[in-house]
């Protein structure tokens, strides 16, 4: 089953970097949103998880918050 997977950044945070890096060492597809590029992103994300910072990866609708390794890889098996 493919993973729907987009991970929510801002350009000068290192957890989104080492997120970003996790996921592309794993060999795990995802997309990349800039909140900071759009601000109405960022709004969905605040009213689903009711959370401003970054980053946040949505997993096939679950959020994982901050940089969270073995939670992102639980919630991919899930």
């Amino acid at each position: 089953m493919e993973n729907n997977i987009t991970v929510y950044t801002t350009t000068q945070c290192p957890y989104c970097k080492m997120v970003k890096d996790f996921l592309n060492e794993k060999d795990i597809a995802f997309k990349e949103v800039n909140v900071e590029n759009d601000p109405a992103m960022m709004q969905k994300v605040v009213e689903q998880t009711g959370q401003m910072g970054v980053p946040q990866t949505e997993i096939n609708g679950k959020w994982v918050l901050g940089f969270d390794p073995e939670r992102i890889l639980e919630t991919i098996k899930q």
